[in-house]
């Protein structure tokens, strides 16, 4: 790619992805009525609601953190209801991790509360944005799956 195409693409373009996820999150904590989960929470129980019963070390590898930061992460959910962790019966040095009903129920709130203001604040812009937005989401989906690949090789 010669450098004039990739200009586009520098610091702003990370920068405008930040900036849309943070102004999300930032948006979504108005009203909560119970304390917040940081993102890695969120993230965490979201890999756990997928993937049942993961071990400690397979989420940490999956998210990029050290092992010893989702243990962290693990207890203060345990901790707050949000997660139960069970001894795996194959390795009893290792835990198997499961979500809960109410983590269940407030990822589900999350995600329909984070879905209505992206197709509120979609529906303000003009419809060529919205096309514009459209039409760039299969290259943002490679984008994330090639960061992603990138990621598990090295």
């Amino acid at each position: 790619m010669a450098v004039e195409e990739a200009e586009p693409f520098d610091d702003s373009f990370a920068d405008v992805l930040a900036g849309v996820q943070r102004l999300i999150r930032r948006r979504l904590r108005r009203g909560l009525t119970v304390p917040r989960l940081r993102g890695a929470h969120i993230e965490l129980l979201r890999l756990v609601t997928t993937r049942p019963g993961i071990g400690v070390s397979a989420a940490a590898k999956e998210l990029y953190l050290a092992g010893n930061s989702v243990s962290t992460l693990v207890n203060q959910l345990v901790r707050d209801g949000y997660m139960r962790r069970e001894t795996d019966p194959g390795d009893r040095r290792s835990a198997r991790l499961y979500a809960t009903p109410a983590a269940v129920e407030r990822l589900r709130d999350w995600q329909r509360r984070r879905a209505a203001l992206v197709r509120d604040q979609v529906a303000r812009l003009d419809a060529a944005d919205r096309a514009a937005l459209a039409a760039a989401l299969p290259a943002l989906r490679r984008l994330a799956e090639n960061l992603h690949e990138e990621a598990e090789e090295s």
